[in-house]
Formats: structure tokens, C-alpha cells, sequence
């Protein structure tokens, strides 16, 4: 790979790049020298990342041939870094065929390879036994093996990153149950991976030889069971010892509905998570090294891992998670506008407030809302509804924010995600939890004809059907506790709270 440091670089093609590994494996192509074009079903969601301005960004999706195909015009390298988390039943199909549109859209535009992030799969283990999410990605790879078009698989099994749905899940499972009854699967044995290796391996995948087509696995260098994990993130975290008993009548249904009360992880993500646990993931080959080899200090041990993934944490600057691409089901309509909308009936609620501080301030409390920072008014009513979001199998309140202080388009917050944001002026959040219709609260900075700062609120909610609007009415009573304790306390914090400096874009970990 090192002879190849100092050619031209290549135009590459990166699918999911709104995702947790696409958002991150743009910014390291570009710095190796790589063209960038990026597919993603709502390109403004890549407008705010700092590479934006570098890369170009096409509107489309994987099951649309129309647009793969002009995705994959003039490109070298495609990645392929999409899956469904199964939480359809037609997920599988919905793979296979995405799989097939790509391949032979890029055979027909004479792309030089493929590239895709698939699952680690466990030896000996027939087909039909493994989790419906590890037997799609095996399939995926097999599709875009055969697709005429060299072709590398990268089967990775525990992603370790700040971020990433299995270290979300493995850090708040450890920091929060000092004592866990936990189901059988942690007994597995696991072969994690730093994210900073997983990256690495993607990179330097674009330039294989032409006559490469086939899977390799990637690993760290350590294999453990999720048990030894959990104590050994405790002790890297500086937390005291976890006792842990597992407790073999807690099915993968169950026991990803437990991570879900525990975890900011949903259950509808938690379960292919939990059910490919059931099987050991260890890599049965190195064969990458011969083409990717390894320099010093890497891989990365599950210990610096952890270590890293923290410091990312602790110094908030988690670049990318798991959150980042848009939870399955969530409603895409586009945004009423104006009160003439056309889609139907649209309820509203508003508020203003004049501020007694500056705009700037205002916007910093705007930005900063939701988290940990919590969203100004009745914190019970917004943790029942968190709560309920859960048990129906919504996302809930626990998926936080991604940066304490900053927010860009796409982000997701809490039980909502960023919809529009321009910064200074207005942030729009749109509803992912679980309601009988579509909903958005924008929050404004507006200007008085006297100089004077005012805060405009607007919660909008569009009712699908009859259960809709007996929604609405039945929740509009508590309206001026919620919406209107809110605007007035985000005012006041306003003008309590300092401005923060800006802080640097920070590399993967």
C-alpha cells in the first residue's frame, strides 16, 4: 500500500454517509487525497459536517436505479456502508435487492471496486441459524461478490468508537447496573474492533489489486466475552468492579428490550445487535495484512479503544453516532411552511417572549437545548413521554445529543432530529417518537423594531387520521405548562447563561 502513497488520487463513491462509519470515512478519503461524492436521500443533512464544502453531494437512494445510477457515473471506488437494522419485516429483500441495483449499476458505469462493511459471521454455524441482520449482511456481500466488479468485504463484528450503537450500548450497560442479571450471550466470545482500525482497513481498501474479489475479517488484537468487556471498560472508565450473572431464560427479544431500558439504544436496534451475540465472532483469518499491513500501534487494543472512544466523550467531540442516520419507520413528509399548507390540517401552537439578553446568548441556549442541558420546562412530563415513547418501541428520550453545544442538520436529539438549523437564527426539530402523525417545534431568534431580542416558538403538528386529532386535543390542556413554561424559561436562561468559545473538529475514536 505504500508504493501507492503518492499516486493520483481517486473519485469516490460513499453511500451512508449520513451514518455513523460513512460520516466518518469521508473526512479520512479526503485527507488521503481522494474525490468525494456522497449519496444520501437528504443531502442537507451533510451540510453542516467541516468537510462539506469539500465533497460532492448527489440526492438518491440504494433502491432507486435511477439514481445509483448517476451516482456511480465517473466514479473508481463505491462503498457500500447501508443496512437495514431490521425492524421491517421485508428488511432482508429490501438488502438484496438495494444490493443488485448497486452492483450492476456500477458494472455498467465501469466502476474499479467495490468496497463494503459487512458483519463478522461465526464458523461452523449454518445459514438459516444465524440472526435474520447477520444473514442479510452475509448475503449483501455475497451479491456485491458476484456482481462482476472486484469487489472487497470487510466483516467486522464489535465496532468500538465513541458513538457506535455497540459501544453506546456496552458503556451505559456497565456505568449504570453495578449489579446485572444479564442474559447467556455474555459469555460469548467476541473479537471487538477499534473504529479507528475499521476506517484504516476502508481506506486503504480503495486501492487493492484489480484481481482482489473476495471478504477479509478485521479485528483488534483481543478476543473476550462481552463479560470480560464490561469489566474491563469498568476499569478502564475508573469505575469499581461489576458483578455479573447471567441468566440463560432471557431471549434476544428480551434481552434487547432490557438493553433498551438501560441503554439510549432502542429495542428495534438493540435486538440484531443482541441476537448476533449468540454466536461467537471471531476472525478466522488475517488475510488483510498482506494487502493492508498493520503500522505501529495498530490494531488498536480493546483497552486504548475504550480509552479513546471516553476521551471523545468526556471532551465532547463524538464526530459521528449511531443516531446519525435516521431511525426506520421515521416520518420524511416535508415541513408545512406556512399556515396555507396544502397537506391538510395542521395544528399550531406559538409563543413569543421578548428576552432580556442578548440574541446571542438566546441562540447558545437554543442550540444547547435537550441532553443532558434538558429542554426547560416540566422534566416529568417530557420523561413520562420519553418513557411511553420506549414501551410503544420509539426511539425515547435517552438518545441525547452528539455534541453538548453544537448542533448541525440531521443530528438527532433526544426524541427528535435536527430538521433545518441557521445558526444565530432558527432550529427546526422534527418528531421521531412515536405519535398518529407528523410533528415539528421550531425555536427562532427574532429582533424587536426597538433593537430589543424576542424568542418565537412553534410547535406544528400535522394528525394522521382520527386518532390524530384526539391526539392533539387531548394533550393541548397541558400546552401552556409545556410549551409555555418553555419558552419562558429558555428566555430567562438566556439571559443567565455566557457565551462558549467554538471548538475544533476533533480525528475518530
Amino acid at each position: 500500500m505504500n508504493a501507492d502513497a503518492d499516486a493520483p488520487g481517486l473519485t469516490c463513491l460513499v453511500t451512508g454517509a449520513t451514518g455513523y462509519i460513512g460520516g466518518r470515512l469521508v473526512p479520512e478519503l479526503l485527507a488521503a487525497g481522494h474525490r468525494v461524492r456522497c449519496l444520501a436521500r437528504s443531502p442537507g443533512k451533510l451540510r453542516d459536517h467541516p468537510w462539506a464544502g469539500r465533497v460532492e453531494a448527489v440526492r438518491g437512494d440504494v433502491t432507486d436505479a435511477d439514481s445509483i445510477a448517476t451516482a456511480v457515473r465517473g466514479v473508481d471506488v463505491a462503498y457500500y456502508l447501508v443496512h437495514a437494522l431490521g425492524t421491517g419485516e421485508d428488511f432482508e429483500e429490501t438488502d438484496r435487492r438495494a444490493a443488485r441495483l448497486f452492483g450492476e449499476a456500477a458494472r455498467a458505469a465501469g466502476v474499479r471496486r467495490i468496497v463494503y462493511l459487512g458483519g463478522l459471521t461465526p464458523s461452523g454455524v449454518a445459514e438459516q441459524e444465524l440472526s435474520p441482520h447477520l444473514r442479510s449482511r452475509a448475503e449483501v456481500g455475497r451479491i456485491l461478490l458476484d456482481s462482476g466488479v472486484p469487489t472487497t468485504v470487510l466483516r467486522a463484528a464489535v465496532v468500538i468508537g465513541s458513538g457506535s450503537a455497540s459501544f453506546e450500548m456496552l458503556r451505559y450497560l456497565t456505568e449504570r447496573l453495578p449489579v446485572m442479571i444479564t442474559p447467556s450471550w455474555v459469555r460469548t466470545r467476541i473479537q471487538p474492533v477499534a473504529v479507528r482500525d475499521v476506517l484504516r482497513h476502508l481506506v486503504a481498501s480503495a486501492r487493492m489489486p484489480d484481481d482482489v474479489n473476495r471478504a477479509f475479517d478485521i479485528g483488534g488484537p483481543d478476543v473476550l466475552t462481552y463479560r470480560e468487556m464490561m469489566l474491563r471498560y469498568a476499569a478502564v472508565a475508573g469505575l469499581p468492579r461489576r458483578v455479573i450473572v447471567p441468566l440463560p431464560v432471557l431471549t434476544p427479544g428480551l434481552s434487547s428490550h432490557w438493553v433498551g431500558l438501560v441503554t439510549p439504544v432502542p429495542a428495534g436496534i438493540a435486538r440484531p445487535l443482541t441476537e448476533s451475540l449468540r454466536h461467537e465472532v471471531v476472525c478466522h483469518e488475517r488475510d488483510i495484512a498482506r494487502y493492508v499491513p498493520d503500522p505501529p500501534g495498530h490494531p488498536i487494543g480493546f483497552d486504548e479503544a475504550v480509552r479513546l472512544a471516553l476521551q471523545r466523550v468526556r471532551e465532547a467531540r463524538v464526530a459521528t453516532r449511531w443516531s446519525s442516520a435516521s431511525v426506520p419507520g421515521a416520518p420524511s413528509d416535508p415541513l408545512p411552511t406556512d399556515p396555507d399548507w396544502a397537506g391538510g390540517s395542521l395544528y399550531s401552537d406559538e409563543r413569543e417572549v421578548l428576552v432580556d439578553g442578548s440574541a446571542e446568548a438566546l441562540w447558545r441556549v437554543i442550540e444547547g437545548i435537550g441532553g443532558d442541558n434538558g429542554w426547560y420546562s416540566f422534566p416529568l412530563a417530557w420523561a413520562v413521554r420519553g418513557r411511553l415513547d420506549r414501551l410503544v418501541g420509539g426511539v425515547g428520550l435517552r438518545r441525547g445529543r452528539r455534541d453538548a453545544a453544537r448542533l448541525r442538520a440531521g443530528d438527532s436529539l433526544d426524541f427528535w432530529r435536527v430538521e433545518e438549523i441557521e445558526p444565530g437564527r432558527l432550529l427546526r426539530l422534527r418528531a421521531e417518537m412515536r405519535l398518529p402523525g407528523l410533528a415539528w417545534l421550531e425555536m427562532r431568534v427574532g429582533t424587536c423594531p426597538d433593537g430589543r431580542t424576542r424568542y418565537v416558538q412553534r410547535a406544528l403538528f400535522h394528525p394522521h387520521g382520527l386518532l390524530g386529532h384526539a391526539y392533539w386535543w387531548s394533550v393541548s390542556p397541558f400546552h401552556a405548562v409545556v410549551f409555555g413554561g418553555m419558552a419562558r424559561n429558555i428566555t430567562l436562561a438566556a439571559a443567565r447563561e455566557p457565551l462558549t468559545p467554538a471548538r475544533e473538529h476533533a480525528p475518530s475514536g
